[in-house]
C-alpha cells in the first residue's frame, strides 16, 4: 500500500464527517440517549424503592431487552422496505408516549407491575429498529468509505457516551429532588426532540435495493453464518452481551446494598463507564485510521475486561470507578472499527438485515442475563455475581481474539468504494 492511499482516504473521511446531516444525527443521539440513560437508572431504582426486589428490577430490564432479541431480525426486513431514516422516525414517535405513560399511570394509581412490563416491552420493540437503522443510515450520509463509516460510528458512539455520562449522574440527583418516575417525563421529551431533528434536518435519500433484496427475512442471518470471520464471532458476542445487563444490575445492587442505598453512588458507577468511553472515542478517532480494525478491537476487548475483576473485592468507590472507566474506554475501540468493517463487508441491499441480525444476536442473551442476575444476587450475593460477569466477559474477549488470530487471511481492509 502506498503512503498516498491512506492520506486520500483520510481526506475523504474528513470531508464526509463535516456534513450537516451527520452533525444532526449525532446531536439527536446525544439528546435521546441523555433521556434514556436517566430512565436506565430511574426506572430500575423506582422498582427497587417500591418493591425492594432485585429480581423484579432485573425482570424490568429484561422486558425492555427481550423484544430486541425476538423481533430484531424481522425488523431488519422492515428497515429494508421503509428506509433507515423513516425507521428512526417511527421509533422515536412510538417511544415518547410509552415512556410518558409510566409516570402518568403511576400518579393515577393505575400502574401495576404487569402493566409496567408491557409498557417497557413496548419501548423495547421500538429500540430494535432504531439501533439498526441508526447504523445503516451512516453510509447514506458519509458515503461508501470504510474509514468514514468507522469514524462516523465513533462520533455516534461519542454522542451516546457523553449522554450516558451525564444522564445517570443527573438522574441520581433528580431522583432525590423530584422522584424517579418524574424523571421519565424528561426522557419522553428527548424522544420528541430527536424526532424533530431527524425529520427536519436529515434529508430523505431513496436507495434502490429492490434488485438485490430477495433473500427473505433471514437473509442477514444467513450472510453472517456463512461468513467464516463474522460467524464464529457471534458466539463470543452472545456471551459478552449476556454479561452486560447482569453487570448493570450488579452495579445498581452494589450501590443499594453495599454503599448505603445511595442513588448518587449508583449514578457515578454507571456514569464511569461512559466517562471512560468518551476517552475511548477520542482515541478511536486517531487509531482507526492507523491500526487494522480487528487488531484494534481485539487489544481493546482483552484489555478492557480485565479491570472488571476489581468489582469482586471490597474497594473504595474510586477504585471501582477507575476499573469501570477503563472498561468503558475499550467499548468505542471495539465497536467503531468493527462496525465500519462490517458495513463495508456487506452488500448494500443486505445491510439493514445484516445489521438487524447483528443487533439481534448481540442482544439475544441480554434478557437472560438481566433476569438471572437479580435472583443470583439474592442467592449468592452481589460480588460473586460480579465475579461471574468478569469471568464471562474475559472468556468472551479471549474467544474473540482467537477468531481474529485464526482468520488473519480474511481481514483484508475493504475498498473505500464499498465491498471487499
Amino acid at each position: 500500500m502506498t503512503t498516498q492511499e491512506p492520506a486520500a482516504g483520510t481526506e475523504r473521511s474528513g470531508n464526509a464527517l463535516r456534513s450537516v446531516p451527520l452533525a444532526v444525527l449525532v446531536t439527536a443521539e446525544l439528546i435521546s440517549t441523555f433521556g434514556s440513560q436517566m430512565t436506565f437508572l430511574a426506572l430500575p431504582w423506582f422498582v427497587l424503592q417500591t418493591t425492594g426486589s432485585t429480581a423484579r428490577m432485573g425482570i424490568v430490564i429484561a422486558a425492555e431487552l427481550a423484544p430486541m432479541a425476538i423481533l430484531g431480525i424481522p425488523f431488519g426486513a422492515a428497515i429494508a422496505r421503509v428506509g433507515a431514516r423513516r425507521a428512526m422516525l417511527a421509533a422515536d414517535f412510538g417511544r415518547a408516549p410509552l415512556i410518558a405513560s409510566i409516570p402518568v399511570l403511576h400518579a393515577a394509581g393505575a400502574l401495576s407491575f404487569p402493566l409496567l412490563l408491557v409498557i417497557v416491552a413496548g419501548v423495547g420493540c421500538f429500540n430494535a429498529p432504531y439501533f439498526a437503522a441508526q447504523r445503516v443510515v451512516l453510509p447514506e450520509i458519509v458515503g461508501e468509505n470504510e474509514q468514514a463509516v468507522g469514524l462516523a460510528n465513533a462520533l455516534i458512539e461519542g454522542g451516546s457516551r457523553l449522554a450516558a455520562l451525564l444522564g445517570p449522574s443527573t438522574a441520581g440527583l433528580l431522583i432525590v429532588g423530584i422522584g424517579a418516575t418524574n424523571v421519565l417525563y424528561v426522557d419522553a421529551g428527548t424522544y420528541v426532540a430527536s424526532f424533530l431533528l431527524v425529520k427536519l434536518l436529515v434529508p430523505h435519500r431513496r436507495r434502490d435495493t429492490a434488485a438485490e433484496d430477495s433473500g427473505g427475512v433471514l437473509a442477514g442471518l444467513r450472510f453472517l453464518v456463512r461468513d467464516r470471520l463474522l460467524g464464529p464471532m457471534i458466539a463470543s458476542v452472545i456471551v459478552s452481551n449476556m454479561a452486560g445487563p447482569a453487570l448493570s444490575v450488579g452495579l445498581l445492587a452494589l450501590a443499594y446494598h453495599d454503599y448505603g442505598k445511595s442513588s448518587r453512588v449508583a449514578g457515578v458507577l454507571v456514569a464511569a463507564i461512559s466517562a471512560g468511553a468518551i476517552v475511548g472515542v477520542i482515541a478511536a478517532m486517531t487509531l482507526i485510521t492507523r491500526v487494522a480494525p480487528f487488531t484494534l478491537a481485539t487489544v481493546a476487548f482483552v484489555g478492557g475486561v480485565l479491570p472488571l475483576w476489581a468489582l469482586t473485592v471490597k474497594a473504595p468507590v474510586a477504585v471501582l470507578v477507575l476499573a469501570l472507566a477503563i472498561f468503558g474506554a475499550a467499548t468505542p475501540l471495539i465497536n467503531a472499527p468493527v462496525l465500519g468493517a462490517l458495513t463495508m463487508r456487506t452488500p448494500e441491499a443486505l445491510r439493514p438485515k445484516v445489521m438487524a441480525a447483528v443487533i439481534t444476536m448481540a442482544t439475544l442473551a441480554s434478557p437472560l442475563g438481566a433476569a438471572a442476575a437479580g435472583p443470583l444476587i439474592g442467592a449468592i450475593g452481589t460480588r460473586p455475581v460480579l465475579g461471574l460477569v468478569a469471568g464471562a466477559m474475559t472468556l468472551s474477549a479471549l474467544a474473540f481474539a482467537g477468531v481474529v488470530l485464526a482468520r488473519q487471511s480474511e481481514l483484508t481492509p475493504a475498498r473505500s468504494a464499498g465491498g471487499l
